[in-house]
């Protein structure tokens, strides 16, 4: 395993990290196994957030005793400053720490959540306070819209951009990695399997391993999972033209079937929670069926609640028009 430096946060990380999603629907003990295996196989940065559940419990009790080995990062999805504030007192109990190494305001992809995050009791102001308290040692962000994510860099406010990046949805190495990488923030990679979208790890991390500033926190269930991915940053990185057909032939099959959680397609005049519904089937593949529910149900109902007369590609549209993103 190579570690790099995150950005200006001058945390030094492994090239690849691990995501805090798939451990939700372990056992605590089986999900304690599989992180302290993580760590032992050379990976150093793990990635959760508050509404992942028991996510940062387990995580907290699997390296509350080597706290100062890992890097961790986790996130609200809050956007004041009060509603912030008390998940990150939460993270901090739950982690059993008294500092998170990068708290990031998450799924910042509409211009009303950055006025709201940015206005007066907004939640990047208690942020800041709390860095300055030493709660928090960096301020990073993510997104799923693209043009967002370029803006939200070019703030030079934030260590670090959270974003989507695999052969599927590779639009970032245009101009956001570019971007970053100027202004010297840490680039994270959050769905390197396209949200579940993707099976074959080879293929997803051969196209990855071309951008090694940009690190990925795919998720793992097993140690098998871990062994395999692991196993792949153990040999060098060879794209043949084989691996750039099949991964053409996989952007082909997805096509404009595909969800990108860009929220262009937001606000619904209906009401419908376009983004989430959409996502259901790949939250199953994810989590366990209570787990799937517990995060769907409340957007899942809202589908059910479009009027009949209401056109069906209206509510929950099967093709996205800004595919491009």
């Amino acid at each position: 395993m190579k570690y790099r430096i995150l950005g200006r946060t001058g945390l030094e990380v492994s090239e690849v990290g691990f995501g805090g999603i798939p451990i939700l629907r372990l056992p605590a003990a089986e999900a304690v196994q599989i992180l302290r295996y993580s760590f032992e196989k050379g990976i150093t940065f793990y990635d959760t957030a508050n509404a992942y559940k028991d996510s940062e419990a387990k995580i907290g009790q699997a390296f509350h005793a080597i706290r100062s080995k890992v890097v961790i990062a986790t996130k609200t999805g809050r956007r004041d400053a009060a509603g912030a504030l008390e998940q990150l007192e939460n993270s901090l109990k739950m982690l059993h720490t008294d500092y998170i190494d990068l708290y990031q305001l998450h799924q910042v992809s509409q211009e009303r959540d950055w006025q709201a995050i940015t206005g007066p009791g907004g939640a990047l102001e208690a942020l800041v306070k709390a860095r300055e308290a030493g709660k928090i040692r960096h301020i990073g962000i993510t997104s799923h819209n693209l043009s967002m994510a370029v803006k939200l860099v070019k703030t030079d406010l934030f260590a670090t951009i959270q974003f989507p990046f695999n052969f599927i949805e590779d639009e970032p190495k245009n101009e956001l990695i570019a971007v970053a990488r100027a202004m010297n923030l840490g680039l994270i990679v959050m769905k390197p399997f396209a949200g579940g979208a993707l099976a074959k790890a080879s293929l997803a991390f051969k196209f990855l391993r071309q951008y090694p500033d940009a690190i990925p926190i795919p998720g793992y269930d097993s140690l098998a999972s871990l062994d395999e991915i692991t196993a792949l940053y153990e040999q060098p990185n060879i794209v043949t033209k084989e691996d750039l057909a099949l991964m053409d032939q996989s952007r082909q099959e997805l096509g404009q079937r595909f969800c990108r959680r860009c929220e262009y397609c937001q606000p619904c005049p209906h009401g419908v929670m376009i983004t989430p519904a959409m996502g259901y089937q790949i939250l199953v593949k994810r989590m366990s069926p209570r787990g799937a529910v517990g995060f769907a149900q409340k957007a899942m109902e809202t589908v059910h609640a479009v009027p009949a007369a209401a056109p069906a590609s209206r509510a929950v549209p099967m093709t996205c028009p800004f595919r491009k993103y």
